[in-house]
């Protein structure tokens, strides 16, 4: 049977409804957009056990470290007396953990698929919902296979949407390109700076912030880092920016605001990532790679402190024949971001 990336996609909407869905013939209730009705619907005999991140396990004391540096490995929580649904919330959110203590105890139970299990965990991150479902129920609404969810996210899909002409700040000869894919939501963007000159482009690959791109957020350095990159792709004389949907480095918008209120109880940003169930860094850089190419551009000088772009684009194929350095002065409030940045991710800053 071949994959239907569009079964990914309707998948997706039904989970932030809060529907069930099945993964390979498992059926599913993602616990964030439940309720303790649709719960009752679902497993009206309340055995349905809990899967979650071995991440977020991993404070639970129900995995060892080794689970939970795989950020797609799962741990499935046995369903006891006391695991209502407010104690499931609490079990998948760990933004309240201090607010509310976890009844407990809690057993592991074994996996019947690991890899559908793991499946499960990435497609919550693709949805940008937290990693956690209520397994086993009734009612399933959409019916997803492994190869449906990569069909979803094959970079090889996104094509040119449209492009205009769009002089901004800092740079007046410049260009913006559209790229959409038929099967995920959300446009990326380019926005090209100058004529190409024969030499190889100077590019920055840009991850969406809203909280500091548009709000001006002081927790990063994004926003600031947004504008120096037009101004240095300008000064350069020829560039691509690459805008990419892929806010909170893959996890998006929501779950990024649950790892700040992370931060702010003492968590600096890996583990406020980890803790939530996530990679430190989820971002796909074939999506860049495939913009790249499809502006016919497959050498590039890179604008970064971060050794996963340079990497990141060379396995998708666009070869970097320079990493040029890009880093701002801190301030009061994003010190201890971008230290960890510098000393946890290998940020070369």
């Amino acid at each position: 049977m071949s994959a239907d990336p569009k079964a990914a996609a309707r998948a997706i909407d039904a989970l932030r409804r809060g529907w069930p869905i099945a993964i390979a013939g498992q059926p599913l209730l993602a616990v964030e957009t439940a309720d303790p009705l649709r719960l009752a619907a679902f497993d009206p005999e309340d055995q349905a056990p809990v899967l979650i991140s071995a991440g977020r396990a991993a404070t639970l004391k129900l995995t060892n470290q080794l689970d939970a540096a795989d950020p797609d490995a799962a741990v499935l929580v046995e369903r006891a007396p006391w695991v209502d649904f407010a104690a499931a919330t609490a079990l998948a959110d760990p933004q309240f953990d201090l607010a509310t203590p976890l009844k407990g105890p809690f057993r592991a139970l074994p996996l019947p698929d690991p890899a559908v299990a793991a499946a499960a965990i990435r497609f919550a991150r693709i949805a940008g919902m937290l990693p956690a479902f209520f397994v086993g129920g009734t009612g399933v609404e959409a019916e997803i296979s492994l190869a449906d969810i990569a069909a979803h996210e094959n970079a090889e899909a996104l094509a040119i949407a449209t492009r205009a002409r769009l002089p901004v700040a800092g740079a007046e000869d410049a260009e913006i390109v559209a790229f959409r894919s038929p099967h995920a939501a959300g446009e990326h963007v380019a926005l090209l700076i100058g004529q190409p000159n024969g030499q190889p482009p100077l590019v920055r690959l840009h991850s969406e912030c809203l909280t500091g791109d548009v709000l001006g957020s002081l927790k990063c350095d994004c926003g600031p880092q947004l504008h120096a990159a037009i101004h240095a792709i300008a000064t350069s004389g020829w560039g691509i920016l690459l805008y990419l949907r892929q806010e909170g480095r893959g996890i998006g918008l929501v779950n990024k605001l649950r790892a700040y209120q992370l931060q702010d109880q003492g968590f600096d940003t890996v583990d406020a990532n980890t803790r939530l169930g996530f990679a430190i860094d989820a971002r796909d850089f074939g999506v860049a790679a495939r913009m790249l190419t499809l502006m016919g551009q497959d050498k590039v000088r890179l604008l970064t402190n971060n050794p996963a772009k340079v990497a990141g684009l060379g396995a998708a194929g666009v070869q970097v024949i320079e990493r040029v350095a890009h880093s701002l002065p801190p301030n009061p409030h994003n010190e201890r971001y971008l230290a960890t940045k510098r000393d946890r991710t290998g940020h070369q800053l």
